[in-house]
């Protein structure tokens, strides 16, 4: 089993119970803003080595790391690590693009993330305005034509009913 599936086993799986998992969860995202915070404070930094080497440098352990590495994959500047199949020996890199981070953060909804003072110092408020906005507008169903009633198929192609997918929340 990669090391990418015994952490998504244990933070998605039913080997926790709800107590147990929001302990984990609420102890992961006090790591995960640590490390944002000190990669934030030097942006252009580039750290590399393997997941232990990581684990080591921001102070985590190893399974911690596997979940930040897969939260942070898709904000690293023009490629992506091997995290579906790394094991102890892969060698990684953390290259962050601010303006990728910025967009991922807003759309995980993570404003533990996205307000965080370092940010001032990367991107202009009007950039990360920008970026926010660009985000929220990539999830909206815009109307084009007819009118959608709700028991009408919903517009984002799931199959269901509009008034229990995106008319939920309108």
């Amino acid at each position: 089993m990669t090391l990418l599936e015994q952490w998504r086993i244990k933070a998605y799986g039913n080997e926790l119970d709800d107590r147990a998992k929001d302990k984990l969860w609420n102890d992961y995202f006090a790591v995960e803003k640590g490390i944002y915070e000190r990669i934030l404070k030097d942006p252009a930094k580039v750290y590399e080595g393997t997941i232990d080497q990581l684990a080591e440098e921001f102070g985590t352990d190893r399974e911690t790391m596997t979940g930040f590495l897969d939260g942070i994959n898709e904000s690293l500047k023009g490629y992506e690590n091997p995290i579906e199949t790394m094991d102890e020996t892969t060698a990684l890199k953390i290259e962050i693009d601010p303006e990728k981070l910025y967009y991922n953060m807003v759309g995980a909804k993570a404003e533990w993330l996205y307000g965080l003072p370092e940010w001032d110092g990367i991107l202009s408020e009007e950039k990360r305005a920008e970026l926010y906005k660009a985000n929220k507008a990539s999830g909206t169903v815009r109307r084009e034509g007819k009118k959608i009633y709700p028991n009408d198929p919903c517009p984002c192609g799931s199959g269901k009913k509009y008034k229990k997918c995106c008319g939920r929340n309108a």
